[in-house]
């Protein structure tokens, strides 16, 4: 199936109720542009000195995901571009984005990433560490980041019970975060970025509002 073709089916599969990001890491600028000439406009990548490259080669308004885990010293490179960082997985680096949005004069938008995975070497906030950090004192001085909703990846497994737990925990724990208001404007909980190509429709069913595809968009890497 061609890229176009590709783009088309999932938007209808995904659409109204998420935003699908095409998930373009490691693949070449007319791959994209094949995409941005479907209706495509909101591309995830993993690198930020890749996703750079793409945003100055590329038409302007597309809206750059950082989706990849973020370090704190790379960050100043996308500050002036940005559309979203879905991987902020500590207040440190928080405070960073922060500092870098200033610098441009913008408001960063941003999404807290938790951990549901019951693997190590995902990265993310437990519930206990979200609630405290966003009732914070320090976190309210925050003025040039606005936190938009909560981003999560779920296990690597075949067991689809699993993995639908894992995602439903992550909308409860959105509800309660919210119900016991630990988040006040301009920050919100609207977005859910959960969901890949093998557990999109999972993520969907579950509430969320963001997925993230890659492979059957633009092939295997």
């Amino acid at each position: 199936m061609s890229i176009t073709a590709s783009i088309a089916r999932f938007r209808e599969s995904v659409q109204p109720q998420a935003t699908l990001i095409a998930v373009s890491k490691t693949k070449p600028n007319s791959d994209l542009q094949e995409a941005y000439d479907a209706g495509q406009r909101h591309f995830g990548e993993n690198k930020i000195q890749e996703m750079t490259e793409k945003y100055e080669s590329l038409p302007k308004d597309i809206c750059w995901h950082m989706i990849g885990h973020t370090q704190r010293n790379k960050v100043k490179y996308m500050a002036p571009y940005v559309h979203l960082i879905h991987s902020v997985d500590s207040p440190r680096l928080l405070v960073e984005i922060n500092k870098q949005a200033l610098k441009h004069d913008r408001v960063i938008d941003c999404l807290l990433q938790v951990h549901i995975a019951q693997e190590e070497t995902k990265f993310g906030f437990d519930s206990a560490e979200l609630k405290e950090m966003l009732s914070s004192k320090s976190f309210q001085e925050l003025k040039n980041v606005r936190v938009t909703g909560l981003m999560a990846m779920a296990t690597f497994t075949d067991s689809t019970a699993q993995i639908r737990s894992e995602f439903a925990f992550l909308r409860t724990l959105r509800d309660e975060i919210t119900a016991e208001h630990h988040i006040s404007e301009p920050h919100n909980l609207e977005t859910i970025s959960m969901g890949m190509t093998g557990d999109y429709e999972i993520a969907l069913e579950e509430g969320s509002t963001m997925v993230r595809i890659g492979s059957a968009i633009f092939g295997s890497r």
